[in-house]
């Protein structure tokens, strides 16, 4: 199972820099196409209190916010001690 979720679409750049970062870093991820999948999007809108913006991040089904709070929590030293635990 993976503990972290992405929500996105097909044609967001920052969208595809939070997937490579994860990737860079080897951690695995669920990505959630909000433009193909309404249900994925219902379950977006729900858990980011009516977000409107992509990509949304999840870790361990807490919300952590958009790219902007992905690096802000790595650049903390906060990033991994949510994925290492």
């Amino acid at each position: 199972m993976n503990r972290i979720t992405i929500y996105s679409t097909a044609t967001c750049p920052i969208c595809d820099k939070a997937k490579s970062l994860f990737k860079k870093w080897n951690i695995e991820f669920k990505e959630c196409r909000v433009d193909i999948d309404k249900a994925a999007l219902k379950e977006m809108l729900t858990i980011t209190n009516h977000a409107r913006t992509v990509p949304q991040i999840i870790i361990d089904n807490k919300w952590i916010g958009g790219f902007t709070e992905l690096t802000e929590l790595h650049m903390d030293g906060e990033l991994d001690s949510l994925i290492n635990t």
